[in-house]
């Protein structure tokens, strides 16, 4: 069999290892990620050992392996805080996603986070960061990106944006999310979600995104 067709079928493989992952509906994302990561592993690592004169059978195991740690760095604490941020944010309009790089990502809109113009942590946005800093192990790594509308100039908006994450940092500070695990941004007017030209646009666009990563792991020696 010449390597051509050796890497059609290796890739018919990936394809049909991520839609029988994905479809199975009662698979948790953790193990959505890891039978993915393993699928997609499996058929890169048959089709490089084909084509280079391996043993595609050897390379498919390799690189599932590796697949499957490369597809898992979604862990069970992160698919529980997502859940608990969910659960605690229900109704209110906030939203909670799991993002393409595996981050847990929560977004806070002005009727939870500021008043025009402001930067003080409104009370109502109070119970959410409470719930999102409870439990958190030490090595996760926090970042809050703030926001504001298209009212004012560059010159208020952008310390103003900067002003609204340290804001959100240092309440956190209180629920013991302390050090440099928390990292600020400020992007003023310039990521906008809606419209700037109505009120609700401008409300939607006046938030804070708040960001859950858990460190890469790293190789011993």
């Amino acid at each position: 069999m010449n390597s051509s067709i050796r890497f059609r079928l290796a890739a018919g493989s990936v394809a049909a290892a991520v839609l029988f992952a994905t479809g199975c509906a009662d698979m948790s994302e953790r193990q959505k990620g890891t039978a993915v990561g393993a699928g997609v592993g499996a058929g890169v690592g048959a089709a490089v050992g084909s084509m280079t004169g391996g043993k595609a059978g050897t390379g498919a195991l390799i690189g599932g392996a590796l697949g499957a740690v490369a597809g898992n760095l979604w862990s069970k604490r992160m698919e529980d805080k997502r859940k608990a941020m969910e659960k605690a944010t229900e109704g209110t309009g906030i939203s909670v996603a799991r993002t393409d790089d595996n981050q847990l990502k929560v977004n806070v809109p002005s009727d939870f986070s500021f008043d025009v113009g402001r930067s003080d942590v409104k009370s109502s946005m109070r119970p959410v960061l409470d719930e999102f800093a409870k439990g958190l192990d030490p090595n996760m790594q926090v970042r809050v990106v703030g926001h504001t509308d298209a009212t004012g100039s560059d010159a208020i908006n952008n310390p103003l944006s900067v002003r609204r994450a340290e804001s959100v940092r240092d309440y956190m500070a209180t629920k013991g999310v302390t050090g440099g695990r928390v990292i600020t941004e400020g992007h003023g007017a310039r990521e906008p979600v809606a419209a700037n030209e109505t009120v609700s646009g401008r409300a939607q666009n006046r938030r804070v995104e708040i960001y859950l990563r858990e460190p890469a792991a790293k190789g011993g020696s």
